[in-house]
């Protein structure tokens, strides 16, 4: 939305001026939501873009695969926040957590680091 579009990219601009990885997870509109926000959406992704060191966008339509006849837009919305909760939640677990692999933030950073846009994908 209009917040998020607007602030995120100063946020960001902020942050890496001060030498922080900055790493952008950030969804586009569903097609509903019409070209006019899709406009604003792209205009911000840009922004974006020029200001993080790596981008994970994630495209609302792609949940209405998971989607049936069923599913509220309250459902489809809850998605969106555990998709981008869980992106989150493994990038720092890689961190945290021991395990088979075990990286610190040095790792994380010679990975995410001037990368440009990043894919990021679920299964289960």
């Amino acid at each position: 939305g209009g917040t998020g579009t607007g602030a995120a990219p100063v946020i960001a601009r902020i942050s890496r001026e001060l030498d922080i990885l900055t790493v952008g997870v950030v969804t586009t509109p569903f097609d509903f939501e019409g070209l006019r926000r899709k406009k604003i959406a792209m205009l911000g992704l840009e922004e974006m873009e020029k200001n993080v060191d790596t981008l994970i966008i994630i495209p609302n339509q792609n949940l209405f695969r998971v989607a049936n006849e069923n599913t509220t837009f309250k459902d489809v919305f809850k998605r969106v926040d555990n998709v981008l909760r869980d992106g989150v939640n493994s990038i720092t677990a890689l961190m945290v957590n021991p395990g088979l692999i075990n990286l610190d933030f040095a790792d994380i950073k010679s990975v995410m680091q001037g990368k440009g846009r990043a894919m990021m994908g679920t299964g289960e």
